[in-house]
């Protein structure tokens, strides 16, 4: 069978670009390998119609059902592979798949530096989270931990500044700060730990306190995470001879979301350094509604 589109990637992106080219009738094939982003976190509390917030792994769910109703057809495999032959795109996975596609949307998202901290990951979207755009606003007048690397986290400190002054950066990666951040978090009366953190003790994804390696505890109900080097998943459309920019995400026409790659298609993070849960939804949309004008062609 041919596809009308692929799309790799079953986050929020490819999720709502699935709904919205089976709204259109196409045939569609999403393979997932499910460890994006939003299958770890566990609340997002900015997204209308969600006052209370909702899980990455409850917005997964409900678009996977809403859009298998729709027709589309997902399947949970690992893309290794990409060819494109002309006007078609074949697309083999580790499960030992090949399809077939007129259109390929990457929703491949990023893939977030975190290190293997016991206790991280029961709180990310809870009590510890990586975006103040997303989640500045659940630190406010709390004291709040940084926990990252050198003038990324410098960074992030001062950032965090907007919504409380009550601060305290851990340097984990014991990285070099530079002299202008190390005056500007004097100057702001940031404290400054380097030293490698053992655990975060947390209880159903409540922080309670970090505990480092040295023996020091400090009580924090909130931290953010800030390491940089995140790894946007751009390889396969590179492979396509996809462009990218500076900063590694896929360029995309900003109105019909294709890549400078003829019928190579991108949305979410992957393109966009918005890393805005909504962002990816609205990006979604639109490169299904430009793909269906494609295929009216």
């Amino acid at each position: 069978m041919k596809y009308d589109c692929i799309i790799i990637g079953g986050g929020i992106a490819g999720l709502q670009a699935s709904i919205q080219l089976g709204r259109y009738k196409r045939s569609v094939l999403l393979i997932d390998a499910e460890d994006g982003r939003s299958s770890l976190c566990r609340k997002y509390s900015n997204i209308l119609g969600f006052p209370n917030g909702v899980s990455g792994q409850e917005l997964r769910k409900a678009g996977r059902q809403h859009a298998e109703n729709l027709g589309v057809s997902i399947r949970k495999d690992r893309v290794k592979d990409v060819h494109k032959n002309g006007r078609e795109f074949t697309v083999y996975t580790v499960g030992g798949g090949m399809f077939s596609g007129r259109n390929l949307l990457l929703a491949t998202g990023l893939k977030d530096h975190i290190p293997s901290i016991p206790g991280i990951k029961p709180c990310l979207g809870l009590s510890v989270y990586v975006c103040p755009d997303c989640d500045g606003y659940e630190v406010m007048n709390q004291r709040t931990a940084v926990i990252g690397s050198g003038n990324v986290g410098a960074s992030m400190a001062i950032s965090l500044l907007y919504w409380s002054q009550d601060i305290i950066f851990i340097n984990h990666e014991l990285e070099v700060i530079s002299p202008e951040w190390t005056q500007r978090l004097a100057a702001e009366n940031i404290e400054v730990k380097t030293a490698k953190v053992k655990e975060l003790h947390e209880k159903e994804g409540s922080l309670n306190h970090i505990e480092m390696k040295d023996g020091e505890s400090f009580q924090v109900k909130k931290a953010f995470l800030a390491f940089g080097g995140n790894q946007v998943r751009t390889e396969l459309a590179v492979k396509l001879g996809a462009e990218i920019s500076e900063n590694q995400h896929l360029i995309v026409d900003p109105r019909t979301k294709m890549t400078s790659v003829p019928n190579l298609w991108a949305s979410g993070d992957v393109a966009a350094h918005s890393e805005l849960v909504t962002a990816a939804m609205g990006e979604g949309s639109l490169a299904a509604i430009w793909i269906h004008k494609e295929l009216l062609k």
